[in-house]
């Protein structure tokens, strides 16, 4: 199980919000490229960035953090946040990005992000599943949809995808623990993805429990910037 520390970013800062909302943001560092080599010096090998200024634009903000990121370590980056063209896709990853997360245009353009599955392949996109009650939300979470997350995956795996991050967004920033349950129902509903699950991470149990459902990847963010775990515990299970 792959371990995947998180750097959300407004304004070139690290920050992290509270269930996705905006008005509830901290600021844990001025200088995320600081805290990526954090990670990497701590020995984990993977990170997931996130430009919450472009998810709620629409367009990908924050270019000199990701720059600063892939140039200055060697993390193995998954972005997302606001991406809407072909060309985001290609200056980020002649940037050094490896993966790119695709959420509110995936609901809002399925042809366009066909097209990029078989362009790019699928080891380079990620399709991003953000849920309410199981119901696909797009915009930085600020809008809800109609869609299920069942009814999505489904539509995208006639599509050729196979990596997905699914974030349960009621427990995002809670420190309560992820929903496992809704992840085991994924994973026996797909078996064949990759689900990387996100939200709710509070303490080493907890990724223990989504190691044993067998989850490809959890992303880890406020548990690390409020000390519920420490880098080393991450080497470790994702060393195993």
């Amino acid at each position: 199980m792959r371990i995947i520390p998180a750097i959300d970013i407004i304004d070139g800062k690290c920050v992290r919000l509270t269930q996705g909302d905006y008005a509830q943001k901290k600021i844990y560092n001025e200088n995320p490229l600081e805290v990526a080599r954090s990670f990497e010096d701590a020995g984990l090998k993977y990170l997931h960035l996130v430009d919450l200024d472009g998810a709620k634009s629409g367009k990908v903000m924050n270019w000199s953090v990701i720059e600063s990121i892939t140039s200055q370590t060697n993390l193995k980056v998954d972005f997302g946040g606001g991406i809407k063209t072909e060309d985001e896709i290609n200056r980020l990853f002649q940037a050094g990005v490896r993966q790119v997360n695709l959420g509110s245009i995936a609901v809002r353009n399925a042809n366009m992000v066909e097209g990029w599955i078989m362009k790019y392949g699928t080891d380079k996109i990620i399709l991003s599943a953000d849920v309410k009650d199981e119901m696909i939300s797009t915009g930085g979470w600020l809008e809800d949809s109609t869609i299920s997350i069942v009814e999505f995956i489904k539509d995208y795996l006639k599509k050729g995808i196979t990596f997905i991050t699914c974030t349960d967004i009621s427990t995002d920033g809670m420190l309560q623990g992820p929903n496992v349950a809704l992840y085991s129902k994924l994973l026996n509903s797909f078996p064949s993805i990759k689900l990387i699950a996100s939200g709710g991470v509070s303490r080493v149990s907890d990724l223990e429990s989504l190691e044993k459902i067998k989850v490809d990847g959890v992303i880890v963010g406020k548990a690390i910037y409020e000390g519920k775990v420490e880098l080393n515990e991450l080497v470790k299970i994702s060393n195993q």
